[in-house]
């Protein structure tokens, strides 16, 4: 019989899932719990190379910061480009300028006078007022600049594999200087978890003649995409596809980061790096077009046409596109626990919460749910069973969690909706926090570093 943490002061940990936020766990538990015997858990065999993933990912100030503190920042930083600006609008039917020309022009995008990118409005002269008629469909407009929070950049795009790997070999690392501490069970699919908090230990089940494993606590980081994951207590089908790819611009501003409203569904381009075939003056930008599943459009049209599509969808300050990748669709809803904690297990990440991607912060809030649940166990006593710390950890990731959960959502329906006027409401709210400076840099930092 496996004794009780109590009685060896061994503190066992399981990990189930090893992409990036399980993997920046253990490697957070490896080093901030020298007592504790990690095991790692995963269905990819070790030798499955891991760099080439090319799945985009938006990473906050703060989840740089975490990557930093575990040393493999400099090797992702080699593949990834940096946001320095954020930029907010909305495809506006010029409603505003129509019912009001001088409120249009207040909220519209004056804030970039100066960018030279195509289609940039002009700068303005002193005395002069911005023509907001509606010749010139005046749009909301929110820009959020690093340099304004004293900060070098709000955070970066890198792609899954290049955060993944590096990860991945400083565990495989980690666990080699220290086999009987820090295990890899990597090609080994959990089927089962059975972890009520009565019960001594919970048990992970891998199936067939492979023995049960027994750990105090097992923390599943497993989360899959929305189309294929079992629906949670908090489930919601937005009947939304989010068409993903790659572009090419030539005349915006480098290190932008583009948050497009539109009327079918928020689209976004993030900065990504150089590759040695791009061309001088051009950028390369990841695509996230979120359409209504039931438009085919988007499968169906061809490179010329994409081009020309996507350059009437978003704000002429992007540039000019030059060329789109072939796109691939996903299928996007909200799925979430409830709760974080259920008897000896853990979920975070997309095990906890799957999210619409309208604010890129998924894989930002699994990071912050993996970095509180180990500064819990390092709080711990020797020998303390971690379910007792554990009831209080969805108090302390609540504000966090479904401020961010509740924001996107309804962000995320906001498009299906079709009562006259919500558009012009949420254009309106855009422009008016790009006024209001204080409550902008709140919500930068929030998004940099979530809720504190």
């Amino acid at each position: 019989m496996t004794s009780s943490p109590s009685a060896d002061k061994t503190l066992r940990i399981a990990v189930i899932g090893a992409g990036p936020v399980g993997l920046a766990l253990a490697l957070q538990a490896s080093r901030r719990l020298p007592q504790a015997q990690i095991t790692v858990y995963d269905a990819a065999p070790a030798a499955v190379d891991v760099s080439g993933d090319p799945r985009t990912l938006a990473l906050s100030q703060g989840s740089v910061q975490v990557l930093q503190r575990l040393g493999v920042w400099p090797q992702i930083e080699t593949h990834a480009a940096a946001i320095r600006t954020v930029h907010v609008s909305q495809q506006q039917p010029a409603l505003l300028g129509l019912l009001a020309p001088r409120l249009g022009a207040l909220l519209s995008g004056t804030a970039w006078p100066n960018v030279a990118a195509a289609g940039a409005r002009p700068a303005q002269r002193a005395g002069e007022t911005f023509d907001a008629s509606p010749s010139q469909n005046a749009e909301p407009e929110l820009v959020m600049r690093a340099g304004d929070l004293g900060e070098r950049q709000l955070g970066a795009v890198a792609t899954y594999g290049a955060i993944v790997a590096p990860l991945r070999a400083g565990w495989l690392a980690a666990s080699a200087a220290q086999p009987t501490r820090l295990r890899s069970r990597l090609g080994c699919k959990v089927q089962h978890i059975d972890a009520p908090w009565q019960a001594a230990q919970a048990r992970v089940v891998m199936g067939g003649d492979v023995p049960d494993d027994l750990h105090d606590l097992v923390v599943v980081a497993e989360g899959g995409v929305f189309a294929d994951q079992a629906r949670k207590a908090v489930s919601r089908d937005y009947g939304q596809t989010a068409w993903i790819g790659t572009v090419e611009t030539e005349g915006g501003e480098p290190g932008v980061a583009f948050e497009r409203f539109t009327p079918n569904g928020p689209a976004a381009l993030l900065p990504l790096p150089p590759l040695a075939s791009t061309v001088p003056g051009r950028q390369r930008m990841a695509l996230v077009w979120c359409l209504a599943s039931k438009e085919v459009a988007a499968r169906e049209l061809g490179a010329e046409q994409r081009c020309a599509v996507l350059q009437s969808v978003f704000s002429p300050r992007i540039g000019r596109i030059v060329s789109v990748s072939p796109l691939k669709g996903f299928a996007l809803g909200l799925n979430a626990e409830r709760t974080l904690v259920q008897g000896r297990s853990v979920r975070i990440g997309n095990a906890a919460q799957t999210l619409h991607p309208v604010a890129g912060q998924g894989l930002n809030l699994g990071l912050r749910d993996a970095a509180v649940l180990v500064d819990r166990l390092a709080r711990l006593r020797p020998g303390e069973d971690p379910v007792k710390s554990l009831r209080e950890l969805d108090l302390e990731r609540a504000p966090d969690r479904w401020s961010l959960i509740a924001g996107t959502d309804f962000l995320a329906r906001s498009f299906t909706w079709t009562a006259p006027g919500l558009s012009t409401l949420r254009g309106a709210g855009i422009g008016l926090l790009q006024l209001a400076t204080p409550v902008k840099k709140a919500v930068a930092r929030h998004m940099m570093f979530g809720w504190r």
